[in-house]
């Protein structure tokens, strides 16, 4: 599960708003460990960084062209795509127009 979001969509909430937000995460993440489907916990990702484009040029973040970000992202263990789905629905991030991509790992 991949988890992308608008790039400034957190930016207003206070501290003690982002302390219930973190709450959430950490409750849903807890409970999908909880029933032996969390493989991997994965990690946040800094907002910043670099790309590399075709010929060499790179350029720094964050990315001004880009409407969303890749926030982080979990491994879960799930019998198909449905499963998995069913596994994304409690997460946080739709709480704040942002999304949750599903996909198998290939091998």
């Amino acid at each position: 599960m991949l988890f992308r979001q608008a790039a400034n969509e957190l930016n207003h909430l206070t501290d003690e708003e982002m302390k219930a937000v973190n709450k959430k995460w950490f409750d849903w993440i807890s409970d999908i460990d909880a029933q032996g489907k969390l493989k991997d916990h994965g990690s946040r990702l800094e907002p910043a960084g670099k790309v590399l484009k075709p010929g060499g040029v790179v350029t720094d973040g964050p990315f001004v062209e880009i409407r969303e970000r890749l926030g982080g992202f979990i491994v879960v263990s799930a019998e198909d795509l449905d499963e998995a789905t069913t596994l994304a629905h409690g997460c946080p991030i739709l709480e704040f127009n942002g999304s949750v991509e599903i996909r198998a790992l290939l091998g």
